[in-house]
């Protein structure tokens, strides 16, 4: 039995093998090694906030109490709508730390999560971010110098594919392999001229195309079996959340008694029991 407030789960990949663990209270759990074994998660309710530690009734942008989700730059609505982000004004709720995670270099990708998707993630987070969002394969399309860049671009290409990954058909393995190589090829073809106004406006060093310098990321998913039918748990309804682990993916533990998203609860106090 393990007890401790809840974060998101990291990974690793060894041969495409997507590896989890889940840390409580300074002890990490190989989730991968729970598979086919019952397991009880309780959630009490208590929530602390993962920035300032205080208890909060309710969680904001994923572990955050009130105060902090008010103030803090890591929950402005910039972090959801990159292209909207404001630092070059001189509004940012929090310049220095905009420095360390906005103003740096950023990807703009295309991904596999049943369905082709695009997104952005900043420059060290390849290929968790793929990972975190249950993704079969991942291309990198662009490297750019900044988060607003990142939105800017991203936004050329919502107009053409999704960039929202649609979760219930990732948790039924719904898995098509894509050519992502021509898929960007396709892609690029449709939004070249938009890539060329920004470049015009930025700087052409503001975009660097990575087709030919890149390649395509393959991603396995310890899962015995898939639902055939997906039935979310609410831990806030049902508090005490038990079955047969069958999957983990993206952040999902997939359960014989449902699915839930263990970043969801982020800041939430737990017991696990296995």
């Amino acid at each position: 039995m393990l007890q401790g407030n809840l974060k998101k789960m990291s990974a690793d990949v060894h041969d495409n093998q997507v590896q989890y663990y889940l840390e409580l209270n300074g002890e990490r759990v190989f989730v991968n090694e729970l598979l086919g074994e019952k397991v009880t998660l309780q959630i009490d309710g208590t929530i602390h906030c993962t920035n300032c530690g205080k208890v909060t009734k309710k969680s904001f942008s994923q572990g955050f109490c009130f105060n902090c989700f008010r103030k803090l730059a890591a929950c402005d609505t910039c972090i959801m709508s990159p292209e909207k982000c404001h630092f070059h004004l001189g509004t940012c709720r929090e310049p220095e730390w905009a420095e360390r995670f906005c103003m740096q270099s950023h990807y703009v990708y295309l991904s596999n999560t049943s369905s082709l998707k695009v997104g952005i993630t900043r420059g060290d987070q390849l290929p968790t971010r793929w990972i975190d969002q249950g993704a079969t394969q991942g291309r990198a399309l662009f490297s750019v110098e900044n988060r607003r860049m990142s939105g800017l671009v991203e936004t050329l290409f919502k107009a053409q594919v999704a960039d929202k990954t649609n979760w219930r058909n990732m948790l039924k393995g719904i898995d098509v392999v894509m050519d992502l190589e021509q898929e960007q090829e396709r892609l690029i073809e449709q939004v070249y001229e938009g890539l060329d106004a920004l470049q015009s406006e930025f700087g052409f060093q503001s975009i660097v195309d990575l087709s030919d310098k890149n390649e395509t990321f393959q991603f396995h998913y310890p899962v015995l079996e898939y639902p055939t039918k997906i039935t979310s748990l609410n831990a806030e309804k049902t508090p005490r959340i038990e079955g047969t682990l069958m999957g983990i993916k993206g952040q999902y533990w997939i359960l014989d008694t449902g699915v839930i998203n263990i970043r969801k609860y982020t800041g939430y106090q737990a017991i696990l029991e296995f």
